[in-house]
């Protein structure tokens, strides 16, 4: 399948390395630049009963984000389920937690969601559960969800101890998939990691070149929109396709045709 150039399908070195707080700062950037973005979380593992069913935190979030409500509150529960269509109340693989409650995800009911939140917005931000390889059934990976969505891939590498095997691990999987790699993104989540400009350093020779943005430990609000709003513009820049026109303009940029560069 083509990927569509109108958003990115966000994945991460490990699970807990700031998928959702990369995502956020994105999607809040591009909206306030006056984008129209879809958000979607499509398996997530972890979330608490409340009056209206399971609610995960990080789709929560991304909504709240789309939305400019910090938090989420208006949400119904037909628009969560467009967003978090498969909510397991267990943390723990979403393999796992699927076979437990005796649910399958339906790759083809996840891409169907997905193209009509593109068609009803400009841009699409997807984020994947765990590592690029995470099992969310017996057979199937995070990738295969990516694969079924059809955008191009982000990474969040996690700046800590073991990020430099992990992103290249990463990435090498993203180009077998033939899905594009999007560019990566560092983010740090370990305060006390030693040598961080020199393991970002490497990561820039290794992944093909620098982060699109870099996120510190504990950033402010002012900061962390700076990081979200570094991230859109070398995103925008570096989708330049006719298919991505429409988003590019929207959000201050002109970027010329050609294919994702490496």
């Amino acid at each position: 399948m083509k990927p569509d150039l109108r958003g990115v399908f966000v994945t991460g070195t490990d699970t807990e390395i700031g998928k959702t707080h990369v995502s956020c700062a994105m999607v809040a950037a591009a909206r306030r630049r006056g984008s129209r973005v879809g958000v979607m979380k499509p398996i997530a593992a972890g979330a608490a009963q409340t009056p209206r069913g399971l609610r995960n935190d990080d789709a929560l979030s991304l909504i709240a984000a789309a939305r400019g409500d910090a938090h989420a509150s208006s949400v119904t529960a037909a628009e969560y389920t467009a967003v978090n269509p498969y909510c397991f109340a267990a943390p723990v693989s979403p393999h796992i937690a699927a076979a437990e409650a005796g649910v399958r995800p339906d790759l083809a009911r996840i891409a169907d969601l997905a193209k009509v939140h593109r068609s009803e917005n400009d841009w699409l931000v997807v984020e994947g559960a765990g590592g690029w390889l995470a099992p969310i059934t017996a057979e199937l990976s995070v990738s295969d969800l990516a694969i079924a969505v059809g955008l191009p891939v982000l990474v969040v590498v996690g700046l800590r101890l073991g990020c430099l095997n992990h992103a290249q691990l990463t990435v090498r999987e993203i180009d077998r998939s033939g899905l594009p790699f999007a560019g990566w993104v560092a983010n740090q989540i370990d305060p006390a990691m030693a040598r961080v400009d020199e393991n970002v350093s490497m990561l820039t020779k290794r992944l093909g070149g620098p982060p699109l943005a870099r996120f510190g430990f504990g950033a402010d609000a002012a900061a962390l929109a700076e990081s979200g709003n570094t991230l859109i513009d070398r995103l925008v820049a570096k989708y330049a396709t006719v298919g991505f026109l429409q988003a590019a303009d929207i959000v201050g940029n002109s970027p010329d045709s050609g294919m994702i560069p490496r």
